[in-house]
């Protein structure tokens, strides 16, 4: 009997509460929302981290980012390090099993020829390898303003660089993720393929003919729902590909965001300095680089027909340092093999199991974060980057304050107490598997 083929998609910088499944009111998603309906849509489904870079590094090794060897959003430039095979990816390991793998979107896990994809366990790689490029010209732009960065052309198949001049990039990695399902399917050997949309990360780009669906929203909801859309109708030729190639029913579909909504004013496009509000965290506070929930808590959701059952809806609190060992396990592989801070969760999406974790952790410059039960604990949260803590410890209760907006941390002395240790303790054995294994060859320059 063939194993299973597993396809993890991703987006980028899309907020909690910006897919009509997770209570988006003013636009619809419905390929992602019939893949949530045929299978489990998590509430509580947790990124790594509230920037990219750390966040991808998280999901395709299921450790926690220090652990992985990247903790900050890493540079554009061709010398750029990040990622090595020193720490096995969900890619290198399923390739073990007997698995072809590929990646079709984007890395931003480094450019230096050992950082690469096809050195980190995938077999092709269509895309690019930066953190974020102009949708039509896959041009690296980061940093061109204040003169610390030339623009650089950012698009290749495997260490191929190549030209797609004016093709949208969302559809361009539609495309070609669809001609890898035809062609694997082809083959005797199951498959892997992670799908990383770099939408909607800015530059806020969309063609016309979504835009046009959204022309009652104002401008900055505009181009984020018709980025969306696009991603949206990419899901659907996705599963539609499958069907076709008879595949559907033996695939795992997984599908999370790397962090959450940008706040960052070059979203606007026109030179404003205010924020940009485009994208919804779902009533959660903070965005992207915050540790608040909205920086962290995304959308998660798996469908796999006849093994996951249809119209779950799971509160417990998983994350996407669980994707890796959940995978292997269920292509006979043994995560035990494997140093992973994630779980498998095999029994919390086939049979109503609760989550394997006690603790969930986060770091992300100075703050530090724990997830304990129905309480978090920030320590010298922040709800945009470069602006003072919000207080040196913050607790919350998220069953009854989802939106962290009481500090329990007077009112609970005692738990405060217990989970700032366990927080600092964390914290403080990362900083030194950091030191000890990656701080000495690694850079984190943006």
């Amino acid at each position: 009997m063939k194993k299973p083929n597993f396809i993890v998609i991703m987006t980028d910088d899309q907020g909690y509460g910006d897919l009509s499944c997770m209570g988006s009111r003013d636009f619809v998603t419905p390929h992602i929302d019939d893949l949530a309906a045929s299978g489990a849509r998590f509430t509580n489904w947790y990124s790594g981290s509230p920037v990219c870079s750390p966040s991808r590094a998280c999901l395709l090794t299921g450790r926690y980012p220090g652990n992985a060897g990247v903790r900050a959003i890493l540079a554009g430039h061709r010398k750029a390090s990040g990622l090595t095979s020193k720490t096995p990816t969900i890619a290198s390991a399923l390739k073990k099993e007997g698995y072809h793998t590929s990646l079709v979107g984007k890395w931003h896990l480094g450019l230096k020829e050992e950082c690469r994809p096809c050195q980190n366990g995938f077999d092709d790689f269509y895309g690019f390898m930066a953190g974020c490029v102009d949708y039509y010209s896959h041009i690296f732009y980061w940093g061109m303003a204040d003169g610390h960065t030339n623009p650089t052309h950012d698009l290749w198949e495997n260490e191929t660089e190549i030209r797609e001049n004016g093709r949208y990039l969302t559809e361009l990695i539609t495309e070609k993720a669809v001609e890898r399902i035809r062609s694997c399917a082809q083959q005797e050997e199951p498959f892997f393929l992670y799908v990383a949309y770099n939408a909607p990360h800015y530059p806020m780009h969309a063609p016309e003919k979504y835009m046009a669906r959204f022309s009652h929203l104002p401008w900055d909801r505009q181009v984020m729902a018709a980025m969306i859309a696009a991603v949206d109708d990419g899901v659907g030729e996705i599963v539609d590909e499958l069907k076709r190639c008879g595949e559907y029913e033996n695939t795992c579909i997984f599908f999370q965001s790397d962090n959450g909504p940008s706040r960052e004013s070059r979203n606007w496009l026109d030179g404003t300095p205010d924020p940009y509000y485009g994208g919804q965290t779902g009533g959660f506070k903070g965005h992207k680089f915050s540790l608040f929930e909205g920086g962290i808590r995304v959308p998660g959701i798996f469908s796999w027909p006849g093994v996951i059952p249809a119209d779950q809806v799971i509160a417990e609190p998983c994350g996407a340092m669980d994707v890796f060992p959940t995978l292997l396990s269920w292509a006979g592989g043994n995560p035990t093999q494997y140093e992973t801070d994630g779980l498998c969760l095999q029994k919390v999406l086939t049979q109503g199991g609760e989550t394997p974790h006690e603790d969930i952790f986060w770091e992300m410059d100075h703050q530090t974060a724990v997830r304990h039960g129905k309480y978090k604990l920030v320590l010298n949260g922040v709800l945009v980057e470069g602006e003072p803590p919000q207080a040196p410890v913050f607790l919350s209760d998220l069953e009854a304050d989802p939106g962290e907006t009481k500090n329990l941390a007077e009112e609970y002395p005692e738990l405060t107490k217990e989970l700032t240790e366990k927080a600092l303790n964390w914290r403080a054995k990362l900083e030194e598997n950091w030191e000890e294994n990656f701080a000495a060859n690694y850079s984190l320059t943006r």
